[in-house]
C-alpha cells in the first residue's frame, strides 16, 4: 500500500498545475488536480483526474468539479482539456463528459484492465476546446 499511496502522492500533488478539494461539513467530497498534459510544446492542452467519493456520488460533484476545472483552465490560458484514459464502461462518466461538451477523439483498445470484469477493456481519449 505504501507504494500506491506515494504514487497517488506525487500524482496528485507533486506533480499537477493546481489540486483542488470539494468539502461540506469538513467531509471531503471530491478533488481534481490540473496540470499540462505534455511538457514544452504540448503544454497549452491540459489534463485533469478527478475523484468523487463513493458517499457523495449522485450529487452532481463531479459536475461542478469538471465546470470549476474548466473555469481554472481558462484562467490559466490553457486551450484545451485533454482526458487520457476515459474506461469505456464508465458510462455515466463518458455520459457527464458528453454532456459537457467533451468528444471521444481516440479509442485505445484493452487499455484499461477492469478489475470487477476480470478482462481488459477500451479507454476513451476525450477533448474540449477551451477557446470558446
Amino acid at each position: 500500500q505504501g507504494a500506491r499511496e506515494s504514487e497517488g502522492y506525487q500524482t496528485w500533488v507533486n506533480t499537477p498545475a493546481a489540486t483542488y478539494v470539494a468539502v461540506e461539513d469538513e467531509t471531503i467530497l471530491g478533488t481534481y488536480y490540473i496540470k499540462a498534459n505534455q511538457p514544452g510544446l504540448g503544454a497549452h492542452i491540459c489534463n485533469c483526474g478527478y475523484i468523487v467519493g463513493e458517499h457523495a456520488r449522485g450529487k452532481g460533484i463531479a459536475t461542478a468539479l469538471c465546470k470549476h476545472s474548466q473555469q481554472e483552465a481558462k484562467k490559466m490560458k490553457f486551450r484545451g482539456m485533454q482526458f487520457n484514459c476515459v474506461v469505456s464502461t464508465n458510462t455515466v462518466a463518458v455520459r457527464l463528459w458528453q454532456k459537457l461538451g467533451y468528444t471521444i477523439v481516440g479509442t485505445i483498445p484493452g487499455a484499461f484492465q477492469h478489475p470487477k470484469q476480470n478482462c481488459y477493456v477500451d479507454a476513451f481519449v476525450m477533448f474540449k476546446s477551451m477557446l470558446e
